[in-house]
């Protein structure tokens, strides 16, 4: 079954505790942490998470959009976050602090920018439990999705079908009922979507319709058929 997680970065910051209620039928709460460093935009940090954590039983997804990742991404585990994304562009060792971040009891998951290929990084996905795919420019909610995307998160499931993985395949940018169903049938089974949930009249019933597209399109595509 499809999984999707709202993303924050397009709910109202005043109202965090209520926003993250308003889609509690979600399966994870994705939340955008940027530094304005790795990426030109300054989010929420460590004491927010730790917060939202508390006032949510829906499990949180952490995207780390930051510098220094092998330094920062632990302390996210021990704020409440059920998974940790890490970007492979930021990361020193992304092995050992995948390791780091499963032993201190989250999933572990590394994020690819749009013009970062996946092949370098083969051998590496056993360590992972998601692989996350960009299809916009990380910094910004509110963009387009990018279509040439598309190939690359082909190439991405077929190398986890080659290994026979268990391994988590989630797209982030522009993701709505308009491009939910292109991405089911590359291989995508995670999903974010921040105005297309946030901005809609009632948010969880936004987060069940997105996932019935998407689980309509998975029961038929190929790359599914005994997934």
């Amino acid at each position: 079954m499809a999984q999707i997680n709202p993303s924050i970065l397009s709910a109202d910051f005043a109202r965090l505790a209520e926003e993250a209620k308003a889609v509690e039928g979600a399966d994870w709460l994705h939340v955008d942490v940027m530094d304005n460093h790795f990426v030109p935009n300054l989010t929420l940090g460590v004491p927010i998470v730790e917060a939202l954590s508390k006032a949510t039983d829906t499990p949180l997804d952490c995207h780390l959009m930051i510098e220094d990742a092998d330094r920062w991404a632990p302390q996210y585990v021990e704020a409440g976050a059920g998974s940790v994304t890490f970007h492979a562009e930021a990361a020193a060792a992304p092995v050992r602090l995948a390791r780091e971040i499963r032993a201190k009891g989250a999933r572990a998951s590394m994020a690819l920018k749009p013009a970062t290929p996946i092949e370098p990084y083969e051998d590496l996905l056993p360590e992972l439990d998601m692989l996350l795919i960009m299809t916009v420019e990380p910094g910004f909610g509110g963009q387009a999705f990018l279509d040439i995307m598309l190939p690359k998160i082909r190439r991405t499931r077929e190398l986890i079908s080659k290994h026979g993985l268990e391994l988590w395949l989630q797209v982030d940018g522009g993701v709505s009922a308009t491009t939910i169903e292109r991405c089911a049938e590359a291989g995508a089974d995670v999903f974010v979507a921040g105005s297309a949930v946030y901005g809609a009249a009632d948010p969880a019933a936004a987060v069940r319709e997105l996932r019935a597209q998407a689980d309509a399109v998975t029961a038929v595509a190929p790359w599914a058929c005994g997934h």
